[in-house]
């Protein structure tokens, strides 16, 4: 039966308070009750919002030895995709906001982005790395399309020629093209696509806003087209929900020109366990006890592990499992070769407006 509170065309069944931060818990009042849409008491759909957000830095450093990057932006907080699986659900805990409804439907957008990102890229001693976009929220999720701060970014790193990645389930990606082929031609930028069901009913309700997976094939091939270094992840794995497509996903990345193609079985950190027991449940009745038994036999017996390395790819059957199948994929499609390091010996640092007279 389906839940008298789930939301039209969102991704979580429920918006719970976070408890981890001893926040106190709020209560639906009468008028939201009364919110119904019609007679037979469904909820009318809910509105995005975007807050402005001014930080001090926008660059964000991290030294986790499982992470192939120490640096990357997020030009958003919350993502509209509302995928339900997302690892940067708990994160708007920290703000007094639910994991839930609200990490998808109140977002918050940094317009200053680009020019916090040229102040650091100009201090003295700054050492360039690549910069990793959309390691949180996605980069392109739909309020860029008015926003544009990921364009503006991207406009100061062709500027100062500094290197950068790209991860996205959004084929708004090609809208940038101009600025990341000419980049990757010179060795200083690379996309990753991420796909994680070929299945529309799956899709609908596990990443509900994000656009089909034939919209992301065909930027995969846009983008290789084009000369971009482009990979399609395959992330996360469901279990018993998503896993018998591994296969057909390498399968089509491969056809639409990816060069790579890597995977990672689902995670749920913190409030993301709980919401996703409910999503099993609404949409997955009959198999959510296996999913989340296979699931736990790669987490150690929990729903999630949060060590360093097995993090990402897990342990045991399951995990070896998915490995063996994914390998012999991606052997079959011939993917996967080496691929040449993003440069770094381009970066120039922006120019003031007294330098850039000479």
């Amino acid at each position: 039966m389906s839940r008298p509170d789930v939301r039209p065309g969102r991704g979580a069944p429920e918006n719970r308070t976070p408890t981890r931060f001893n926040l106190p818990v709020r209560e639906a009042d009468g008028d939201w009750l009364d919110a119904r849409g019609d007679v037979d008491g469904e909820l009318p759909p809910l509105r995005t919002t975007v807050t402005v957000e001014t930080p001090r830095t926008v660059i964000t450093r991290n030294n986790s030895p499982d992470i192939g990057f120490d640096r990357s932006i997020n030009a958003y907080r919350g993502c509209e995709h509302g995928c339900i699986y997302c690892f940067a659900r708990p994160t708007h805990a920290y703000h007094d906001l639910s994991p839930g409804l609200d990490f998808e439907t109140k977002l918050f957008a940094k317009p200053e982005a680009a020019k916090l990102l040229r102040a650091e890229l100009a201090k003295p001693g700054y050492s360039p790395r690549p910069i990793a976009m959309g390691t949180n929220t996605d980069p392109y999720q739909p309020i860029e399309a008015t926003w544009r701060i990921t364009r503006s970014l991207l406009e100061v790193l062709r500027e100062t020629k500094h290197p950068f990645t790209i991860t996205t389930k959004s084929d708004r990606v090609v809208r940038d093209i101009d600025i990341i082929a000419p980049m990757a031609a010179e060795g200083l930028a690379s996309v990753a696509i991420s796909i994680t069901s070929l299945t529309p009913e799956v899709s609908r309700t596990l990443e509900p806003r994000a656009p089909a997976a034939r919209k992301r094939l065909a930027a995969v091939k846009a983008l290789a087209a084009a000369g971009v270094p482009v990979s399609v992840a395959i992330a996360p794995v469901i279990p018993a929900v998503t896993d018998h497509e591994l296969e057909h996903i390498v399968e089509a990345a491969a056809e639409a020109g990816a060069t790579e193609t890597f995977f990672l079985p689902v995670r749920l950190p913190h409030e993301v366990a709980p919401l996703f027991r409910a999503w099993l449940d609404e949409h997955f009745p009959d198999r959510a006890g296996k999913v989340m038994h296979i699931i736990q036999s790669m987490r150690a017996g929990k729903d999630n592990d949060p060590n360093f390395f097995t993090r990402l790819q897990g342990f045991g059957p399951w995990a070896q499992l998915m490995r063996v199948r994914f390998d012999a994929a991606v052997r079959k499609h011939g993917l996967n070769g080496s691929r040449k390091p993003l440069r770094t010996d381009l970066f120039r640092p922006p120019q003031g407006p007294q330098l850039s007279l000479f």
